[in-house]
């Protein structure tokens, strides 16, 4: 057993010499058998300490071959959990690239969602970048894009290989709550939603730790892992400057609830649903929940100072339906370029046409 796994059973605090060697042995495939497993589920069960944390984090950076690239671009991203919404974070992102901002989106695969920004990427046509020169040229050309599990350190492939057949989403909750600190690229601004406020403490230190990048780590009372306009949420910034409260009601977004954020109900294809609320014809609340957090992607990103503005600047980007279009863009560059994509088939024109005839949107697959 290795030291790191005892230490993490025993509830010590875990040094980076423990997790290097801890990682040494998983690359080699001498750890035996059922320690991954038994490392995942005893971390998934109780955060670690600060220290032990970072530790574990700072170990994979070490092991890291190469300089970490920078992208200049915000970030959205969540830690998971909470209430079940559609995607939120997703549909943000390309309401922020229609307005203007340089944005880029990691994620994964579902966790506790039935879709998560990876599923639902696949069904929109829209390819997921497979390395550093590919995202940087298409966030040139586009201003988006979505990287795909290359951004991640290789180990967190290797663990999940190494538990089959055991699911990697149901015991490495641990994981998906660093997620946002895990990426081997560093952005210019990055917007993270926590779906729990005890965990504040320890990515709160993990933020600091990291100033070359503007990072705002966002709760609210509905324990959502994304800012929302059904309540007031609160930013937690990266660079001293203190708690900022965002009140929708001040910023004209007041109104709804969380079940007007829940995933596409029964029978309705989430791409048809996400696409509505893209065309400005699904639930208000949704529609001015993505305008929230693509407003905090522009002021993060510094491409609009003043949320106001920012917001105004959204809620009009989707009305017009402007962020149909840049889905439209990147599934003609998926086409052209080798990127990951799924084999579903979008058709995009329905959407905007049924917007147009104050029909509900619908994208057909």
């Amino acid at each position: 057993m290795t030291d790191a796994l005892t230490a993490v059973l025993r509830r010590s605090p875990v040094g980076e010499p423990a997790w290097l060697a801890f990682w040494d042995r998983l690359r080699a495939g001498r750890l035996r058998r059922g320690e991954a497993a038994a490392m995942l589920a005893s971390l998934s069960s109780r955060m670690p300490d600060q220290a032990t944390t970072a530790a574990l984090l700072a170990a994979l950076a070490a092991r890291r071959t190469g300089p970490r690239p920078r992208l200049p671009a915000a970030n959205i991203v969540g830690t998971g959990g909470g209430p079940a919404t559609f995607n939120i974070s997703t549909a943000a992102a390309l309401v922020a690239a229609a307005m203007g901002v340089p944005v880029v989106k990691t994620g994964s695969r579902a966790y506790t969602a039935l879709y998560g920004s990876y599923d639902l990427l696949e069904r929109l046509g829209i390819g997921m970048t497979t390395s550093h020169e590919q995202t940087v040229d298409l966030l040139g050309t586009l201003g988006v894009a979505f990287p795909g599990p290359y951004v991640y350190p290789p180990e967190l492939g290797l663990l999940a290989r190494s538990v089959l057949p055991l699911d990697m989403r149901v015991v490495g909750r641990f994981f998906n709550i660093v997620g946002p600190f895990l990426p081997t690229v560093s952005f210019r601004a990055q917007v993270t939603g926590v779906s729990d406020a005890t965990l504040l403490p320890t990515l709160a230190h993990l933020a600091a730790a990291d100033p070359g990048t503007r990072r705002w780590l966002c709760v609210n009372d509905e324990g959502a892992d994304e800012l929302v306009s059904v309540a007031e949420n609160r930013i937690h910034p990266n660079d001293g400057s203190g708690v900022r409260r965002i009140v929708p009601a001040t910023l004209g977004l007041a109104g709804g609830s969380m079940a007007d954020l829940a995933p596409a109900p029964e029978g309705v294809d989430p791409v048809d649903h996400v696409a509505a609320v893209l065309c400005g014809a699904g639930p208000p609340a949704a529609g001015r929940t993505v305008c929230l957090n693509a407003a905090a992607l522009a002021v993060a990103a510094g491409t609009m100072p003043d949320w106001s503005e920012a917001v105004a600047a959204a809620t009009e980007t989707l009305t017009a339906g402007a962020a149909l279009a840049v889905v439209g863009r990147l599934r003609a560059a998926a086409n052209r370029r080798s990127i990951a994509v799924g084999a579903t088939v979008v058709h995009l024109g329905h959407a905007d046409r049924r917007r147009a005839a104050g029909q509900p949107g619908r994208v057909t697959a």
